[in-house]
């Protein structure tokens, strides 16, 4: 044979042999933003359909007999799809889509699952919203949401109204990664300046009952922060915040993995000195910890730890003439609100294979909430020079479990989820009286200034302790019967014990609620990323333990409200989304109607003293809207919002023929607007990369400021402007909140008798907000 032809024979074998060979690909994926895995993205070889694997909890996966010329496709549901080359390490960074940040969330059922498969009303509000937004405060985010407000009291203090009028109720349940932040029966409005903002990897936000899976307290809606995960790659950040009213704030972040270990830690520090208001200083420290260890790609084990501390002044509201001339002083300096707590949950979780998957979860916690309200205060004009005030401290510990499996089945691609809950909690409540000198103005009709004349332990006003058991089991049965067509079952028992020993009266004895709550909803998918839904589901509360427990005024002897009965609303929906011109326009809107009975409010009585009652029929009627839309990558647009109505049906204030007013039924409940929305405008320069710049609008209608409707407050129109610059690794921005320095009130109130004053807690003025921050992102 001549050489000639050694020579090509050579050649064709080695071809053969390249083209033959074939490698076992191994790569991770991760969110370009967040830098946290993904979990569930789908990879496939271009060269077979039939070749593929989806990552794990880790963000990994691994391909084997893959050719070394093909070409892997990765995707899911909220990325873009992206196309790599096949190599034996890939680490792959997924482009989150704008259009498309609702279609995964984990707190509909407690695990990742498609918004177009669960029948419920749900917002996420995401890494990139968070991290532009820059805020402040928790309040800055959540007004995001389509549907939802959440009234800041100043200082992280806050209010909320998710499908409820503006206020302080017991209907609304926060959490943490999947765990309530507070036990059942001891809510707490302000449970959320625990919260660590710069540990916020994404919200979600359950608009309506999600009792079904979450139990009581879960009626107006539900909260869920899911905190940040270690990072595929190493991260650091590190940044400083500050505004021209005297706030001050440090902050910190760093995650990454190594082998099968993983960690992430974030904490700020946050100093307010002589702002806007008198007597409103107050400082806060807060630290995540989160560590998770993969013992195989199937078994992992994951570990929270969050430490807060809290103290703030608390000025109270002004009256009108204060409120009008800006003159925001303070007739208290001495009230106060103060809370150390410390929550640690343990985790593990174990995919048996891609049908069932299970999980335990072990948590605990430990809260103190003291204060010396400005709320507490009364001053009658029958005894001008004196008032009475209070201290209290609600404290509480808790152990508990959460355990759910999850089970799919080829019959009718059904999916079965049951669960356990197990919260042991220790209660103590106490108060007592404070003396207090008023010091009037100089027409002798109001309090210009009050001061403390002594603590009076010895008149104590509430004091009980005992221990809270709170055991339910839930399910929830999915199938779907046709084609498009999917339906969900589900429902919960909870069965609530109070074992309680109050010291005011010497008794002691035992409370117990319990109930059963069903939900049944359907989804329709109308293809082309356009479906509907429909529900009803049920809502239940027990009164909280402290409304219980407080004394009913002028009663001799003392008697408190163990007469109060739990809440329970019934709640129907339609909602639908849509998704217009190749995905550039998303559209979601839901209309419900949430009827309550025994709705436990705080009632003003004839004599303008307030009682809390639970007797009753209340309305909840309206229509949240959404609409996102980003035509080109330079410029994005959101809008959402919400049209309510909040009404007293039946609801008996007085059973005395002499009074006026007997029953509320028809007048519409107060600090409930009839219209609300939050739209922003975002612009991304091309001529100027890494620049953004925003336009934000949050608008509140008008709504009553008594329970018998005499009483308005216009609302108010309210701009925020935010830009922000990066080079390389370090940040810098600025937020204008109230850009027109607008005059308005976050809240306000009035009695129900013509001469009853109005009482406004004020929004900030124009705030300057600037920041610089430092973005470590480690090698591949």
């Amino acid at each position: 044979m001549s050489f000639k032809n050694i020579m090509l024979a050579c050649l064709c074998l080695f071809s053969v042999n390249i083209f033959a060979q074939t490698i076992t690909v191994k790569g991770k994926i991760y969110d370009s933003e967040t830098k946290e895995p993904v979990i569930g993205a789908i990879v496939q070889s271009l060269s077979s359909a039939n070749t593929g694997t989806i990552s794990t909890f880790s963000g990994e996966f691994t391909l084997s007999e893959i050719s070394a010329n093909d070409s892997l496709s990765i995707q899911l549901l909220g990325y873009m799809r992206v196309v790599i080359p096949a190599s034996e390490q890939a680490i792959v960074a997924l482009i989150p889509n704008p259009q498309d940040l609702q279609s995964v969330v984990v707190t509909a059922n407690r695990e990742a699952g498609l918004r177009t498969e669960n029948p419920i009303a749900i917002s996420k509000l995401s890494p990139t919203l968070i991290n532009e937004t820059k805020a402040t405060q928790v309040f800055e985010i959540i007004n995001k949401t389509p549907g939802v407000i959440m009234p800041s009291y100043n200082n992280e203090e806050h209010g909320m109204s998710i499908r409820q009028p503006m206020g302080t109720s017991a209907y609304y349940l926060y959490m943490e990664d999947g765990v309530p932040l507070r036990p059942l029966g001891v809510f707490n409005h302000n449970a959320l300046l625990e919260v660590n903002q710069f540990a916020i990897s994404n919200i979600e936000v359950v608009k309506g009952p999600v009792s079904s899976i979450y139990g009581p307290e879960a009626v107006g809606g539900a909260i869920n922060f899911i905190t940040q995960r270690p990072t595929i790659l190493p991260t650091a950040r590190i940044g400083i915040q500050a505004d021209n009213w005297g706030h001050r704030r440090i902050q910190f972040g760093a995650g990454g993995k190594i082998n099968k270990f993983g960690f992430y830690l974030g904490g700020l520090s946050s100093k307010q000195t002589n702002s806007w208001l008198e007597s409103s200083d107050y400082d806060k420290t807060s630290i995540n910890a989160r560590l998770e260890y993969d013992f195989t790609d199937k078994t992992r084990l994951i570990g929270t730890f969050i430490y807060g501390d809290y103290y703030s002044q608390s000025p109270g509201r002004v009256d009108s003439v204060q409120f009008f001339t800006r003159d925001y002083k303070s007739s208290t300096d001495f009230t106060y609100r103060k809370s150390n707590a410390y929550r640690s949950r343990l985790t593990l979780e174990h995919d048996w294979n891609n049908e069932a998957k299970s999980f335990i979860t072990l948590f605990q916690r430990n809260n103190k909430l003291g204060q010396n309200p400005s709320y507490r205060i009364q001053w009658l004009a029958s005894n001008p020079s004196v008032a009475t005030g209070q201290i209290n401290s609600s404290d509480f510990t808790s152990l508990g479990a959460i355990a759910q499996h999850s089970q799919k089945f080829n019959f009718l691609d059904a999916k079965l989820i049951v669960g356990s809950t197990l919260d042991l909690s220790k209660n103590e409540f106490w108060a007592y009286t404070i003396d207090l000198n008023a010091i009037l103005d100089p027409t002798g009709q109001y309090v210009e200034k009050y001061t403390l004349e002594q603590e009076r332990p010895d008149l104590p006003i509430s004091d009980f302790h005992g221990d809270i058991t709170n055991f339910a089991s839930y399910f929830q049965y999915d199938l779907q019967p046709l084609e498009k067509l999917r339906l969900s079952l589900g429902g919960r028992y909870d069965l609530m014990r109070f074992d309680y020993v109050n010291v005011i009266n010497a008794t002691s004895g035992d409370i117990t609620y319990k109930r059963f709550t069903p939900k049944v909803g359907a989804t329709y998918d109308l293809g082309n990323d356009k479906g509907l839904y429909a529900n009803y589901s049920q809502g239940f509360s027990p009164p909280s333990l402290t409304a219980i427990f407080r004394p009913v005024p002028n009663t001799t002897p003392v008697e408190f409200y163990t007469n109060l009965n739990p809440a329970y609303f019934n709640s129907y929906e339609v909602g639908g989304w849509a998704a217009f011109l190749e995905s550039k326009v998303y559209v979601d809107i839901a209309i419900y109607q949430m009827n309550g009975r025994n709705e436990i409010l705080s009632i003003r009585q004839p004599n303008g003293s307030t009682d809390f009652q639970s007797a009753g029929e209340t309305l909840h009627r309206g229509i949240e809207f959404g609409l996102s839309s980003k035509p080109s990558p330079e410029y994005k647009f959101r809008i959402g919002g919400t049209t309510a109505l909040h009404r007293f049906e039946d609801f008996q204030v007085s059973d005395i023929t002499t009074d006026e007013l007997q029953n509320l039924g028809g007048y519409e409940m107060p600090s409930a607007p009839r219209w609300t929305w939050n739209a922003e405008f975002s612009y991304y320069p091309k001529w100027f990369p890494n620049f953004r710049t925003s336009f934000e609008w949050q608008y509140l209608g008008s709504w009553y400021l008594n329970q018998v409707n005499t009483v308005k407050y216009d609302g108010y129109d309210l701009f925020n402007f935010r830009m922000g610059y990066q080079w390389k690794g370090m940040e810098v921005y600025t937020n204008v909140l109230n850009l027109t320095n607008k005059l308005y009130a976050n809240s306000a109130r009035s009695g129900n008798n013509p001469t009853d004053r109005i009482e406004y807690n004020p929004g900030a003025p124009r705030i300057f907000v600037f920041g610089v921050q430092y973005n470590f992102v480690g090698k591949k």
